[in-house]
């Protein structure tokens, strides 16, 4: 059995605030993908969270060297609320490097900090 692939980050939601007050559209069409940013409707402890989330992506996929962009990690949620990944570019194609089936997601927040915790799926040995 293989090593584990995990990753958590904790932000606190007043640095997503400042960002987007400093920054307004040039930090959010950076970070976020328009999905997310209709998804979110301006919704900071949204945002914080999925911030969060792409930290905890990136940890994961023990991306190193390998620079993944902000935009190629996607977190939206299914009907049922649940956080949904979708990775594109090099995120994908690390999750494949690594024997990765996929990648499952958890997003919480309280008033003052956000959190996610992310964990790798691997193929089932045969």
């Amino acid at each position: 059995m293989g090593q584990a692939q995990i990753g958590i980050d904790l932000i606190e939601i007043g640095r997503i605030r400042e960002s987007v007050s400093r920054w307004g559209t040039h930090f959010l069409n950076r970070i976020y993908t328009q999905s997310e940013i209709d998804f979110c409707k301006g919704n900071i402890n949204s945002l914080a969270a999925r911030f969060a989330g792409k930290e905890a992506v990136m940890k994961a996929l023990d991306s190193g060297q390998d620079t993944i962009l902000w935009r190629e990690i996607e977190i939206l949620n299914e009907e049922n609320g649940k956080p949904r990944l979708i990775l594109h570019g090099k995120a994908l194609q690390r999750l494949d490097s690594l024997g990765l089936k996929a990648l499952e997601i958890s997003l919480s927040h309280s008033r003052d900090n956000a959190i996610a915790l992310v964990v790798g799926i691997k193929e089932p040995e045969v």
